[in-house]
């Protein structure tokens, strides 16, 4: 089974350290949800493993492909961005057809929410219907492991809700690395918690943990405990 392996990863801006030897790792099967302080480095963590932000020093590797820019990475890696990316005058019928392989399509085509907007150009779509047509695109790719970045944004609450289901429905076949600024999303989807600090990387236990690193206040956890329990 593939594994993404992520290693020694270094950044810093100017005299500003920004990740600090980072190692991480997520398997096919497998949801690891990484949080942190608005500004921490996780975007930026994120578009280094996927090869469009230089590093000091980074080592990524998926199965024994060692991945050194996006090239590399094609069809083992793909990467959600915070940002609307799909172009403008074309359907969104054509740009499942141009993202998707065939084998993929069928899903997406079929999909009670992508089926409105087949014929819609992107322009069209709401802030919303843009962000679950590149959750789909992003989610049936044919890339082993799969980096969201903020992928809910936007999304409306029942929307969202049916996102998180989704995306946890296909666990099976592909890695996820997501971050998401409503810490509940990734708690939701995660199978292991990593969280961003100072330039550091700990892997969390332990919610409680959070409270201690002054990330989550005793009420909330408290709140987030009863939700997982439930």
């Amino acid at each position: 089974m593939n594994h993404l392996h992520i290693d020694s990863v270094s950044k810093s801006y100017d005299t500003k350290v920004i990740l600090s030897d980072v190692y991480m790792s997520c398997k096919k099967g497998e949801t690891v949800g990484l949080i942190g302080r608005n500004g921490s480095g996780k975007s930026t963590l994120l578009k280094i493993v996927f090869g469009i932000e230089k590093a000091d020093f980074k080592f990524v590797r998926v199965g024994e492909n060692i991945i050194k820019s996006v090239k590399y990475g094609r069809g083992l890696i793909n990467y959600l961005p915070q940002d609307n990316f799909l172009p403008n005058n074309v359907s969104v019928k054509y740009l499942i057809h141009l993202f998707l392989e065939k084998a993929h399509r069928e899903a997406v085509l079929e999909n009670e929410y992508i089926q409105p907007l087949l014929k819609k150009q992107n322009q069209q779509l709401s802030g919303c219907e843009k962000r679950i047509v590149e959750i789909f695109l992003m989610a049936h790719s044919n890339a082993d492991f799969v980096l969201l970045d903020e992928p809910f944004n936007g999304l409306s609450p029942i929307i969202k809700t049916y996102a998180i289901e989704y995306i946890n429905g296909l666990k099976s076949s592909k890695g996820f690395i997501i971050t998401d600024h409503d810490y509940e999303n990734v708690i939701q989807l995660a199978d292991r918690i990593m969280y961003l600090q100072n330039g550091f990387l700990k892997s969390i236990q332990d919610l409680k943990e959070l409270v201690t690193l002054g990330y989550m206040s005793e009420g909330v956890y408290e709140q987030v405990s009863s939700f997982q329990q439930s």
